[in-house]
């Protein structure tokens, strides 16, 4: 067994049928320097909460797993240093060993699978990373929606990934992958991608029966939701190509690898985008968030 710890705010929720939408803690940690770190989080609940749900960051702290933080908690795991950054291989090491971990989207989907909740807010999800034909660089990410009955909504997936390759590899796994109210499959800062999403549903109640359908046909996995930034808040592809492109360029030159590859590239491109590549991500975030919640009372709705 081991310990979890749910808020007041999610307990109250869960004891009242309440829809709860979890959050996952890495962009804490490691998403930006704080206070804008609490800040970003704080709205990003609020967000949750203004749609008509309940937000439930995901942490490990001191070895018990979170379900919702109290806001003392938030601010105090905004300031931590050495907070590690877990996904499936090292979330049980983290608990067991009482250690503080910042949840990914893969570790976010297995504590929401633990508690009971069934959808799951984020920016981006990871994928096939360019290179991989020789790196084999891949996130765990993808086999979780392969296997963790989570809906995950994100502004598809980080655009310095091979998108082509990432969908591929989801296809395989069996994951649908849903564009939300558009047929192209949204390039993260981008709203377009020159790629067509397998799927399309346009209302948050189609996304919640197909979760319902998926669960009752018996089938692992969960289902990405791929919702497009905001058009006014979005970078244009073609700006970002070659933003992207020195940036990945500069990670080759430095012989940057693994777990250390996507922080790079990220902090690059928001120095050679002077701060926009942020002011995006966390419009999307917060518009991902929105959906999210009323994905989560449609899905409500069907089992009440």
């Amino acid at each position: 067994m081991i310990d979890i710890q749910y808020s007041s705010e999610v307990e109250a929720a869960k004891a009242e049928g309440r829809a709860i939408v979890a959050l996952e803690s890495t962009i804490i940690t490691h998403g930006m320097p704080y206070p804008q770190n609490v800040e970003v989080a704080a709205q990003v609940e609020q967000d949750i909460r203004d749609a008509g749900a309940v937000p439930a960051t995901m942490a490990v702290i001191d070895g018990v797993l979170h379900v919702g933080l109290e806001p003392e908690q938030l601010q105090s795991l905004g300031q931590a240093k050495g907070v590690a950054k877990i996904s499936r291989a090292d979330m049980p090491a983290c608990i067991a060993m009482g250690g503080t971990g910042a949840t990914t989207v893969a570790a976010t989907m297995i504590a929401a699978r633990i508690a009971g909740i069934s959808v799951f807010a984020t920016g981006g999800i990871g994928g096939v990373h360019k290179g991989a034909e020789t790196t084999f660089d891949i996130s765990a990410d993808l086999m979780e929606l392969a296997q963790t009955p989570v809906t995950v909504v994100a502004a598809g997936a980080k655009a310095i990934l091979d998108l082509p390759k990432t969908l591929e590899v989801l296809e395989t796994q069996g994951v649908p992958v849903i564009a939300y109210g558009q047929d192209s499959f949204p390039a993260f800062w981008s709203a377009q991608s020159e790629l067509k999403a397998p799927l399309r549903m346009d209302e948050p109640a189609q996304i919640a029966r197909a979760h319902a359908a998926r669960r009752a046909m018996g089938l692992p996995g969960g289902q990405l939701v791929a919702n497009p930034i905001p058009a006014d808040a979005q970078i244009a592809a073609g700006d970002l190509a070659p933003v992207i492109a020195q940036a990945q360029s500069e990670a080759d030159a430095q012989g940057i690898a693994g777990k250390d590859v996507t922080p790079f590239l990220l902090s690059r491109i928001f120095e050679l985008t002077e701060g926009r590549s942020l002011t995006a991500n966390i419009a999307l975030v917060r518009n991902n968030a929105r959906l999210a919640a009323k994905i989560a009372q449609e899905l409500n709705n069907l089992a009440q």
